[in-house]
């Protein structure tokens, strides 16, 4: 009896800390400096990172490209000083930065299976809402996140609740109109390298439009 309350305690102390997330909030000067506005249709991207070796789903991303450009990476690990973040929401995702953030997931160990959809404005300003209301979202919680937003969208009723992202990559798939694509890189599995590699390009080109701006000397 004392074992099985033991380990029920120990149950209940590990749900309580699964039900946190370390909340980010950016100041609005921030968020309104990094605005990108996507010059193509509102349309909407699921992101679902795929281990080459096991074949099993290990993060589920969603970006939204409506008003603005919005990428809800619910307990992702990516992080760039120019995409300021909101509880797992990043502002200013622009085509070099979303460039950064597939390279930074797409390596030896993963490949990155992209989905994307046309939506109305309306279904892109709904799901806007509904990423930026939902909070900080815990580790392991990535995928049920967004499958239970996509669920109150109209068009994705199909969608079930999962903790898996390859079951919602496959129940993704079957709406009319997904064009799917796949990345890969043979990059070292090591993050911090790449997020090294992508610091140094990215004072490169600073410095480059520094110089431009200074008239070539």
């Amino acid at each position: 009896m004392i074992v099985r309350r033991a380990f029920l305690a120990l149950g209940l102390v590990l749900g309580l800390a699964a039900c946190g997330a370390e909340p980010v909030w950016a100041p609005d000067e921030a968020v309104a400096r990094a605005r990108y506005v996507p010059p193509e249709n509102t349309s909407i991207t699921l992101y679902t990172m795929i281990s080459n070796r096991s074949g099993a789903g290990g993060h589920l991303a969603l970006m939204i490209d409506g008003e603005q450009r919005l990428l809800f990476d619910p307990a992702g690990t990516w992080r760039h000083p120019a995409a300021p973040e909101r509880n797992d929401v990043i502002f200013g995702m622009s085509p070099q930065l979303l460039d950064f953030y597939l390279d930074y997931h797409a390596r030896e160990t993963y490949h990155v299976v992209v989905q994307e959809l046309d939506v109305s404005p309306e279904v892109a300003a709904q799901l806007s809402r509904l990423v930026q209301e939902y909070g900080a979202v815990p580790k392991a919680q990535c995928t049920i996140s967004i499958t239970r937003i996509l669920q109150q969208v109209p068009g994705f009723e199909t969608m079930r609740t999962t903790y898996f992202p390859r079951n919602a990559m496959d129940a993704f798939e079957q709406i009319p109109g997904v064009r799917t694509s796949r990345i890969y890189d043979d990059d070292s599995d090591n993050n911090r390298e790449i997020l090294a590699r992508q610091a140094a390009m990215e004072l490169r080109i600073e410095r480059a439009a520094q110089i431009a701006a200074a008239g070539g000397s």
